[in-house]
């Protein structure tokens, strides 16, 4: 190994955040704070636990936590305003509906009206070749009477 190119390697105290001390030897020297260690890890304890150092999960809430709200709010916003379309859209579909039918009805009553004109017509006609025949059939009755 070359002389004086490399750092010195000394004894190092670890310090863990759960209060776990221990030395081993790194060319940092002196002492070394960690957040988590062998001890308080999840993954070597088998254990959940909830670490916020430095108030990492704040920082993350404050900075994107608003955001999930937001866009919450946002899909709620558009939720609402399609279920506002669609009622007006089932609004507009019965008002379609109603006017079709109040036409509807109005053609139905004309056709009624002509119906009956027709009909009344119909009975006139009628009428008169009956008025002809009880004339015709009058007459024939006075010549045998006036014979």
């Amino acid at each position: 190994m070359k002389q004086g190119i490399h750092p010195d390697y000394l004894e190092t105290t670890i310090v863990c955040s759960c209060g776990n001390k221990f030395t081993t030897h790194s060319t940092a020297g002196g002492e070394l704070h960690l957040e988590l260690c062998d001890q308080c890890h999840p993954f070597f304890t088998g254990q959940q636990k909830f670490v916020d150092t430095g108030g990492r999960v704040q920082r993350f809430s404050d900075k994107f936590g608003s955001a999930a709200s937001a866009v919450l709010e946002k899909e709620a916003a558009e939720k609402e305003a399609r279920r506002k379309a669609a009622e007006e859209a089932a609004l507009a579909a019965k008002a379609e509906r109603e006017a079709k039918a109040a036409e509807k009805a109005a053609k139905a009553a004309q056709y009624e009206v002509k119906a009956a004109k027709d009909e009344a017509k119909a009975e006139v006609v009628e009428a008169e070749p009956a008025a002809v025949e009880v004339e015709e059939a009058a007459e024939p009755a006075a010549e045998e009477t006036a014979e």
